[in-house]
């Protein structure tokens, strides 16, 4: 096998670019380590000597009260039912958009893209849409968080440029063959489909998961409220205030319980999305790839 011969130029140029990109997996890996070890330790040494080693630093403790709280686990679950039914509802707007849009008979095509390219950049801002919610009568439900967000106009130019690409001889021959529009699209289109179906629902379903500020505009049940709420509430409610009362020792208390707790709600409210992408990271890189190539 015939191979490449590099110049000086060239090596020094593949030297800066694996430099550069040992710099930014470092940036990205060494957080997520800090973070994980940091969970574990006891907050005195963590705080007073950094990370150690030593085996008797080490504590469940952390985990142990994160978890003890009820309201974690009701958190939990209605995050996860809140991104799941996000994402699926996702997929199916988007695709049913898709569809249409990729076809080049469809009528008034053009200022179709061009409305859905104005939501782009234009919204309906926070306290119209907040009445529109409230008029509909989904304020404090979980349809406020799932139905708003259900189309993204990034993830339809992917999916429309995905379904483009897709043989028009083969929609052209289940025609001939007696098959409609929506028999085309549930038989054949949603079927071949299914890498950019997975990026759409895992885009969905992680930004939904990390999301709180819709929840804590449209959610005033403490029953129906999302992890990353409940997690953002334990940890201000932990955090020392500037008015408390002047007892240094409680005020170190608070500091050590609130250093205890930080770094075990990261983990535990990041575990689900560090698990869940290595089984679709296959959909995603073949998703992502087609639907930005192809068309």
């Amino acid at each position: 096998m015939k191979t490449l011969a590099y110049d000086g130029r060239d090596r020094l140029f593949k030297i800066i670019n694996s430099l550069l990109l040992m710099l930014v997996v470092a940036s990205i890996i060494l957080p997520v380590i800090y973070i994980l070890a940091a969970s574990f330790m006891d907050p005195t040494v963590l705080i007073n000597d950094g990370i150690s080693f030593n085996a008797s630093d080490w504590t469940l403790e952390g985990y142990s009260r994160v978890l003890a709280d009820s309201s974690i686990l009701r958190g939990f679950v209605n995050s996860f039912l809140y991104s799941l039914g996000f994402g699926v509802m996702n997929v199916l707007v988007t695709m049913t958009a898709a569809y249409p849009l990729s076809r080049k008979d469809l009528m008034f095509k053009k200022p179709l893209m061009i409305f859905f390219g104005i939501t782009m950049f234009f919204g309906g801002g926070l306290v119209p849409t907040y009445l529109l919610i409230r008029n509909l009568g989904m304020l404090n439900t979980p349809w406020a968080l799932i139905l708003p967000g259900s189309l993204s106009v990034g993830h339809l130019l992917l999916a429309t440029v995905f379904v483009r690409g897709l043989p028009d001889e083969m929609m052209e021959a289940a025609k001939i063959d007696g098959a409609n529009d929506i028999q085309i699209f549930i038989k054949m289109i949603l079927p071949l489909s299914k890498p950019i179906m997975f990026v759409v629902f895992l885009y969905s379903f992680v930004g939904m998961w990390n999301s709180y500020f819709e929840a804590m505009i449209y959610i005033s049940s403490p029953e129906l409220e999302p992890l990353q709420l409940v997690l953002r509430r334990i940890l201000v409610q932990n955090q020392p205030q500037s008015n408390m009362i002047g007892a240094q020792t409680a005020m170190a208390e608070m500091q050590k319980i609130a250093e205890l707790i930080k770094y075990s709600t990261i983990v535990v409210s990041s575990a689900p999305l560090l698990i869940m992408f290595p089984f679709f990271q296959k959909y995603f890189e073949e998703g992502v790839v087609q639907g930005s190539i192809k068309g």
